[in-house]
């Protein structure tokens, strides 16, 4: 039997956001029905929505939600009705990456999360008018009152925080978070350079604030955002419209560069400019996802010194540890998320595209009503 809902329909690439009654699939035995409470907007939904990534439109986005279960499949062990989640991407659960810990690297990951609008066996979850729709976004497709969620998109989490505060959690937090926490791993001492001051930079720069580094500097060309990046934890700033970055970082760090880099802002002008300072045996991390085909030219001598560059997909996290860890830092306010958020209704989701675009708000959170 299937479920009728509300959700904002995508009809074409660069089409905007409507709303439209949408049928449910009668759940799977691995899906839970699921109330959403918050969705976070994230740039990935941009892009797609654009029509920039071969998502099947018209089609239902939205991959960071968050909400309360009604009702689960009969093969869903781990999670029950009334349980609030946060839901994130979904992986097969078999491959060797997976196995290993690493869902973000499942072989079937674009399928399943980004591309193939269905199933891993083919068939549609939403349709309307009796027509299918792209759906099984990151295994949720969250932007609707309510979602069929794959259970490996499924983190049961602490009842007591409220779900609008933890949204973004399921991809942009957990980014920026896992780049600095499950990649650099900063050291005694070391020096942090976070490119870019959006949801996922700014989420680096908190989570660099949790780790023994000296220096946390934040680079952006909004000086509101260098603000908050301040308060936040940056010990430096730097205004890429007003100051030459190189020259910059050399100040800063005496010369030495940057142990590790989290690049976030898809430029690739900029990734070349952090991996040139890069220190000795530094790490940059790729998190900003310019159109596919994009390439950089590298200096290679320079890159002998020990410099890497690594690309990352959803922080290199594994959800069911991960997401909980970063509610109780939530809760206890050691990572102050509601700095970076702004509410906006769900009927309101083409007001919080136009001022994410402008640079208004650094993560509109989507509210549904009860």
């Amino acid at each position: 039997m299937s479920i009728t809902t509300r959700a904002a329909v995508v009809e074409s690439g660069g089409a905007p956001f409507t709303l439209s009654d949408v049928e449910l699939a009668e759940p799977a035995p691995t899906e839970a029905l699921v109330r959403l409470v918050a969705a976070g907007l994230c740039h990935t939904d941009l892009g797609v929505a654009s029509g920039g990534l071969p998502f099947p439109l018209p089609g239902v986005l939205g991959h960071e939600g968050a909400g309360v279960v009604e009702a689960v499949g009969s093969a869903v062990t781990s999670i029950e009705p009334g349980d609030h989640v946060v839901l994130s991407f979904t992986s097969c659960g078999g491959c060797r990456n997976c196995r290993a810990g690493h869902p973000a690297y499942c072989a079937a990951w674009l399928p399943l999360n980004l591309l193939g609008g269905r199933r891993a066996d083919g068939t549609a979850t939403i349709s309307r008018d009796g027509a299918d729709l792209g759906g099984h976004f990151f295994g949720q497709s969250s932007f609707a009152e309510r979602a069929l969620v794959d259970q490996r998109s499924l983190v049961k989490v602490d009842p007591d925080v409220p779900l609008e505060s933890i949204a973004p959690l399921g991809c942009g937090v957990q980014t920026g978070v896992g780049a600095v926490w499950n990649v650099l791993k900063p050291g005694l001492g070391s020096t942090v350079l976070v490119l870019g001051a959006g949801a996922v930079g700014l989420s680096a720069v908190m989570a660099a604030a949790l780790t023994p580094a000296t220096r946390i500097i934040a680079v952006d060309r909004v000086g509101e955002r260098l603000s908050l990046a301040k308060e936040l934890g940056a010990t430096h700033t730097v205004n890429a419209a007003e100051a030459d970055l190189g020259e910059a970082i050399e100040k800063i760090t005496d010369g030495q560069g940057a142990d590790g880099i989290v690049e976030t802002t898809g430029n690739v002008a900029v990734l070349r400019q952090g991996v040139d300072v890069l220190a000795q045996r530094g790490t940059l991390v790729v998190v900003g996802a310019p159109p596919f085909g994009t390439e950089v030219a590298l200096d290679v001598n320079g890159l002998l010194p020990g410099k890497r560059v690594v690309g990352l997909t959803l922080g290199d996290a594994e959800t069911q540890s991960f997401i909980p860890a970063l509610v109780d830092l939530v809760k206890t306010g050691r990572l102050p998320l509601d700095r970076l958020i702004s509410t906006y209704p769900f009927a309101d989701i083409d007001h919080a595209v136009r001022d994410m675009g402008a640079g208004k708000t650094i993560k509109p959170v989507l509210t549904f009503g009860s």
